[in-house]
């Protein structure tokens, strides 16, 4: 299969998992309140950027569970899929960044 089509397919899962854990994990799903995806595409690199409202507790952090665990390895998908994954805070939440880069050899794709 074509790097590109890779590449999309994997942005294509990693907005889903970073738009849920928004809605779960945050004041999103709760009560009146959004989060902002942002998607920046160039020749070289795909960044998918998540920030939410807050009211979580903790920071967004990656949780290495079990293969059978039904919940808790969003993150740890999103950073098995992406070259990169930050987390920052904002005044009000977090903002979690997964960057997917194009010239990047197989196997290399764990951050």
């Amino acid at each position: 299969m074509e790097a590109s089509v890779l590449l999309v397919e994997d942005t294509e899962l990693i907005v889903g998992e970073l738009h849920t854990n928004a809605i779960q994990h945050t004041t999103v799903g709760w009560k009146p309140g959004g989060f902002h995806l942002a998607v920046e595409v160039s020749a070289q690199v795909i960044a998918v950027s998540v920030t939410d409202d807050g009211g979580a507790a903790t920071a967004p952090k990656v949780e290495h569970r079990d293969q059978d665990a039904e919940r808790g390895r969003g993150l740890d998908m999103v950073s098995a899929l992406a070259h990169r994954v930050v987390v920052h805070d904002t005044d009000q939440g977090h903002t979690v960044t997964a960057e997917l880069y194009a010239d990047a050899r197989p196997g290399g794709r764990r951050c």
